[in-house]
Formats: C-alpha cells, structure tokens, sequence
C-alpha cells in the first residue's frame, strides 16, 4: 500500500523498516527489481479513500499510529516502476464509487500503454463511511446497491475501451496526413441508471485494452460480481478449509456466469516469515511481535468488523463481549490457532493481527515455507498466493533469498518469465479478454464476428 503501516501497524518503527519513504520514487522502483529479481508475478498495490474512524467515533488513534493514512495515489507510482522493469506486473487498486468511469478508463488505458500491457484493475466498491462523506455523500451507499453501481461502471468501462475504437482505427498515414480514421471510431451511447456517458473513447486502444480485472469481495454478491467479472481474486482466510471453501464458492461463481472455472486465478493472502534457519526464522518473529502497536490493530479491526473496539477493556475477556462478529473472529482465530488453552481478549485479538492481519502467516526457513506453501495449494485448490509484508522491502528480500530457491527445487516455481501482458502471463492465451467473459461482448471484434 502506499502508505507506512498496511497490514502490520506498529512494523514502520522497526529498524530494518524502510515504509517511511513510501514517499520517494527510488522506494518503488528498488522495491520492484527486487522483486522482478524474484521472479515475481507482480506488485499488488492495495489502496484506501477515508480514515479508519470507527474505532473511537475518531480519527485520532489512526493518525496516531499511522495506519493506513497518510494514503498516496496507487497509480502514479507505477510508470517508474515499469520504467526499471521488464516482466513485472502491477495491480492497482480504485474504487467505483466516487470517479466517473470516462474519466478512470483514461487513466486506466495509459497505465496500460505506458506499462506495454502490464497492468490490472483492482475493483473495489468501497467500504468506509468516512470516504463516503469526504467525498460529498452523506453514507455510502448499501451493499448490494454498491454492486449494481460497479456492474453498471463496468459496462461503461467496457463500451469505452472494448467497444469505441476497432482495432485498425489509428492509420497514421504520414502521406494523407490522416491520423485516424473517424469511421472507425464509434460513439458508446450510454445512458442507465447511474451514468450517461454518449462520447467516444479518449484514448486509442491499449494492449490489453482492459487491463486485467482483479477483485476481492467476499460476500454472496461480492462472489457473483467476480463470476462476472474477475479473471483475477484475493481472498482472506486463516485457515485451510476457509481458503478451500472460498475458492470452491469463486470457481462455482465463475460457472454460474458461463465461464470455466479456472478462469479466476484465485490468490490467497499469505504473510511470511523466513531466514537460513526455522530457528532464525523463529527469532525474526518474535523481534517483530515486539513493534506490534495494539491500538493500531484495533483501529484496522474496528474497521473491518464495523465495530468499535475501544468500546471494550482491553483485557475483557471475549467470552465476555455480547458482539456476534467478535465472537465469529475469535472463533476463526481459534481455528488457525489450534490452541484452545488461549484466553482470548480484545489485546490478544490485536495481537494476532499484528504481522500480517487476518491472514495466516508461516514461521520457517525457505524449505519449510516452500513446503506449506505447496501443501497449502495442493489441499486447497488456490493457484498462488498475495504475499503481505511485515517489514519493507526486508520481507520480500528474504522470500527471494530463502523461498524462491526451495520453491524452484519443488518444481513449482518459475525459473523465467513468460513475455507479453499481464493478461497473457496469467493464462497463456493472448492479450484480451478472452471470449467467454462477461466483458468481450462489448469487443468491436467479437461483435462483427457474431
């Protein structure tokens, strides 16, 4: 995230940190030929538009531990990473709810152009109040209606970039001194429920055109968007038969939506931590559970859960604590556990989510985590992992210094890069979206061809 604290608050006081200088161009761009030095498929780049404020009723304790705020753009960061890469792929994060999509699809199509085709689109519907109204509304609007707004944005995002410019329309014929030819730029004519957008594209057609579509919405319509939509989703479980039920439900989504179901690449989110040994490993942890900020960890959870933790004492026992989605949290966390001697308290809540947040996190040397990590895949059915950070760009020179060998002598790891767009890393089938997505329907191409 662009930003001090993501996941982990409390991390960016650790000596070995380097987020505090998120605000430097030479932090991304070390950062992503680290990680193209990896062999890694991409840089996922999440992103927020309001304060956590739930905790408290303020802001005050967000600010205080940084968390997730101060928040820069996740997009102009990328262009001078691509500039010092050549394979790596960036998913960007950007909400539907608050940017006209006329406006977003140029911005998306010149990531595209200047990334040569190695980009994604993180669509997400929002989910802070605080976004809501520091953007002119009094809430945001309910669940479900929030999907009808993206599946309708999506549509305009489509018809822009799928359905405005065939694909032959930019001549530059130096000897007529034509540029483009204007029969062969189309009007979308738009107008539904939400936008009205009649104009043509803006911008010429990009390589992918639509640059690959990720989300990470978890709930029953979250699941339906993504059959609709995503070729790429993110999913958040602690523990393996949450991961391998979630997949199951996504791949079903995708079926349900008339599409393979191995048309999603589903990735789960994973945090490590490794060293030469597991008992380096083991002591790495421990040096970092002693820079977790709790409140910090309860700003994030207050957020997340939509509850005010700072209602609770902090060492209340949960039993005690009349909340269903408290309970329900702690449950989980039991199971990923598998300790049923703990007490569990709000601190100790906050505390589990300390490296890492909600999701699991593996203690090991490279061959131990290499083993999980395909034992995990194996038994769940998910197709990589998104790797959260504790400390930056540490966590990830480690994982390409300890894991990557071990994965690559397991025979399950790359040991090249595919060439092409990110759409064509991914499947290994060309740079547009392929015929049976939701999407392609819009293609100029697909249409005269039916």
């Amino acid at each position: 995230m662009n930003c001090v604290a993501h996941q982990s608050p409390g991390l960016w006081r650790h000596p070995e940190d380097h987020a505090r200088d998120y605000n430097t161009l030479g932090y991304w761009t070390g950062l992503a030929q680290i990680l193209e030095k990896g062999l890694f498929d991409g840089l996922f780049i999440a992103d927020v538009l309001g304060p956590y404020d739930v905790y408290g009723s303020s802001d005050e304790a967000t600010l205080k531990a940084g968390t997730q705020v101060p928040v820069n753009d996740p997009l102009l960061v990328v262009p001078p990473m691509a500039a010092v890469t050549k394979n790596l792929t960036f998913g960007v994060t950007a909400g539907t709810a608050y940017e006209h999509p006329y406006a977003f699809c140029r911005r998306l199509a010149t990531l595209d152009h200047l990334t040569e085709g190695r980009v994604g689109w993180n669509v997400v519907t929002g989910y802070l109040p605080s976004a809501a109204i520091n953007m002119g509304q009094e809430d945001q609007m309910e669940h479900d209606e929030r999907y009808n707004h993206a599946d309708e944005y999506l549509d305009v995002v489509y018809k822009l970039l799928e359905g405005s410019w065939e694909d032959d329309a930019v001549l530059y014929d130096k000897e007529s001194g034509v540029f483009i030819d204007p029969d062969k730029v189309h009007r979308i004519e738009h107008e539904g429920t939400y936008f009205k957008t009649p104009g043509i594209a803006f911008t010429e057609p990009s390589p992918q055109r639509t640059p690959v579509i990720y989300q990470a919405g978890a709930s029953t319509r979250g699941r339906a968007f993504a059959g609709k939509h995503a070729e790429a989703v993110f999913i958040n479980s602690p523990t393996d038969d949450l991961i391998r039920g979630t997949t199951a439900k996504l791949r079903q989504s995708a079926v349900e939506a008339g599409r393979d179901p191995y048309s999603i690449r589903v990735m789960s989110m994973q945090t490590i931590v490794t060293g030469a040994t597991d008992e380096e490993a083991r002591a790495k942890y421990e040096e970092l559970t002693q820079y977790i900020d709790v409140e910090g960890g309860l700003v994030l959870m207050s957020g997340w859960m939509g509850i005010n933790l700072a209602d609770f004492e902090l060492d209340e026992p949960i039993g005690d604590v009349k909340s269903n989605a408290i309970q329900s949290a702690v449950e989980t966390f039991k199971k990923a556990s598998g300790d049923d001697s703990i007490e569990w308290t709000v601190r100790k809540l906050a505390e589990w989510c300390g490296v890492g947040g909600f999701g699991p996190v593996i203690i090991g040397s490279g061959e131990t985590v290499a083993r999980e990590l395909a034992r995990i895949q194996d038994e769940t059915d998910v197709d990589g992992f998104n790797l959260a950070y504790h400390i930056t760009p540490g966590t990830f020179e480690d994982i390409v210094e300890f894991v990557v060998p071990e994965l690559q002598a397991l025979g399950r790891y790359k040991t090249e890069y595919t060439e092409g767009t990110m759409r064509h890393k991914l499947f290994g089938q060309g740079d547009h979206l392929p015929k049976e997505h939701y999407g392609s329907g819009f293609a100029l191409r697909n249409r005269a061809n039916a």
